[in-house]
This record gives structure tokens, sequence and C-alpha cells, in this order.
């Protein structure tokens, strides 16, 4: 029995010792918008693949970049326009992998404001985040032709936190809301659908690619690194699709994650509700024809451009590839 069972401690510590680490850098706070690296954990998935992830939350002081260009993390969620600009100034970020096929992202603005279309935009404040979200903002400015400087024929730039403050105290005709998150905090506080408008980027055709994840290019070039983020993305897409069709579920391992006790299950419900929206359609791997979309978006503002040519090497279906594969 002695023998058996030392065979089994000794089974179990091999088992530990070769499991590959993985950090996990999120770009926001742990909510249900990173749900599905949340319940791949509670459930296994990554275990199942010899894998130890540490997920780090982010927050509105971390910026993914840095994190992992300071080698903090192996892998981050960010948004494209943030990669590709970083990517542009020195940052070698590649995409392995785009979860998110739908973009949430929108102007949320009160009707009293004056603003049914966005021709109405000119000369009105409008809130907008910054720390490399404001990029498909700034696009979509210079596709209308207005500038960001508060010129009369423009708009008034805002810095907005991350919250519907500015509107509520009617700082700005409209602020950056998601669809999961801050457009029901401004519902939340009492204003109805009726009072608002809505300016969807996608409707708008100005749309660009969010929480895909992103690795240093030289990592790439290792083989072992390339079948530990193959097997970290295999798994991570199978708790994104358990999280789409367990929604209630999902918020709540989410819920179980939250050391700082701000989320409730009420808003996390909802909120996983409509990540669901965005994630779906999508088997984690970068589809070629939404990539060159945000990169023409990102390329279309002439001066105001936030990528000024078109990205080399800026994605790769090798991960995906190896993935998909098993």
């Amino acid at each position: 029995m002695k023998k058996l069972l030392m065979a089994a401690a000794l089974a179990a510590m091999a088992t530990g010792a070769s499991a590959e680490d993985v950090k996990l850098q999120l770009k926001w706070v742990t909510q249900a918008q990173f749900a599905g690296y949340y319940v791949a954990q509670a459930k296994g998935f990554y275990e199942e693949e010899g894998l130890n992830v540490t997920i780090l939350p982010g927050g509105p002081d971390i910026a993914p970049t840095q994190v992992i260009a300071g080698g903090g993390a192996d892998v981050v969620v960010d948004w494209m326009p943030s990669a590709l600009a970083a990517r542009e100034k020195g940052l070698p970020l590649v995409n392995i992998a785009q979860p998110f096929k739908s973009s949430g992202m929108q102007l949320t603005c009160l009707k009293e404001s004056g603003v049914e279309t966005p021709a109405d935009f000119k000369g009105k404040t409008l809130g907008v985040w910054f720390g490399g979200n404001e990029y498909p903002f700034l696009n979509w400015m210079a596709k209308l032709g207005y500038k960001t400087d508060g010129s009369p024929d423009g708009v008034t730039v805002l810095k907005q936190g991350f919250n519907v403050d500015p509107l509520l105290q009617k700082q700005a005709a409209c602020i950056s809301t998601m669809t999961y998150n801050e457009y029901w905090q401004v519902i939340d506080a009492g204003i109805t659908p009726e009072q608002l408008v809505n300016f969807n980027y996608t409707t708008e055709g100005v749309a660009t690619l969010e929480d895909g994840l992103y690795v240093l290019e030289e990592k790439l070039a290792d083989p072992a690194f390339v079948d530990t983020m193959a097997k970290f993305v295999r798994a991570s897409m199978k708790g994104w699709k358990y999280a789409e069709e367990n929604p209630d579920e999902a918020a709540m391992i989410v819920l179980e994650n939250d050391e700082t006790g701000a989320q409730t299950e009420a808003h996390q419900k909802r909120m996983m509700g409509e990540i669901a929206k965005l994630t779906a359609g999508s088997n984690g791997a970068l589809d070629e024809a939404d990539y060159q979309h945000t990169v023409d978006a990102l390329m279309a503002g002439g001066s105001d451009a936030v990528i000024t040519k078109a990205p080399e090497g800026a994605w790769t279906h090798a991960v995906t590839d190896k993935a998909l594969a098993n």
C-alpha cells in the first residue's frame, strides 16, 4: 500500500512539474468580457492540456502592450487597433487568435443634446476612452472629416473615465459605451432607451476587431512556444463555447473570480448574454477579411490615420492551425 501511495504521489508531482506555465494579461478587470478564460480554468480545460494558466486582471492603469513588453505576460488580450498601433511604433505584437468575431463598441448620446445622426456631432463634446481604445473613434472622426481639436467645425474630445458620468452629468452629448457594459450602466442610472441614440461602430461601418490574443513575434520562432499557445487557444476556445451555451453558469464563474467584489450577479449575467453575441461564429482563427477591414479602417484617416502603412507579419494562423487540428 505504501508503495502504491508513493507511486501515486510521485506521479502527481511529475504531472505538476511538467505543467507549462502561461500568464494571460486581460485588457480590463475581471468581468464576463473574459468569461471564456475563467471558464476554461474552472472547468479544467487548461489542466487537460497540461497548462498552469495565471489570469491577470487589467484595470485603468494597466496597458496590455506595456505588460507584455516588460515580460509580465506570455499572451495578452487587446483590441487590434491598439496592437497594430503599438506594432508600428516598434512593439512586434502578433495576433495568434481572435475569439471575438464582432464589435460591441458604440457612441451613446442623449437625444436632448440634438444628436440624431453623425452630422450632428459637429461642435459637440464626445466622451472617448484612451489607453488604446481611442483609435477606432479617431479613425471614425477622420472618416467623417471632423477634427478632434475642439474647433467649431470639429468635435471636442472629453477624455472619458471608465464610467458613464459625463453623460449623466451632461458634460458630453455622447460617450463611449460597450453593448455589454456601459450602455446598461446608463440604463440602470434611470435613463430610458427612448431617451438615447446609439451609433454602433459596426452599423456605421467603422468597427475594428476587439479582444484578440497577442504575443511577441520573437516568441513564435520557438516551436515549443507555438505548441503551448496552441494548447492555450484550444482550451480557451473550449471555454468560450461553453460560456456561450451556458451564459448564466459562466457569469457565476466570473463572479467567483472577482476578488474586488465590485461585480453583481445581475450585471454579469446580462453582460455574458451580450458577450455571447460577439464571440458567436468564431472558432478562434482570425478571419483575413475582418483583419483587412480593420487595417483599411485604421489607414483611412489621411494625416490622422491610426497607422500609416499596411502591417506585415501582424497575424498568424500557425497557432490556430495546430489548435484546430486536434
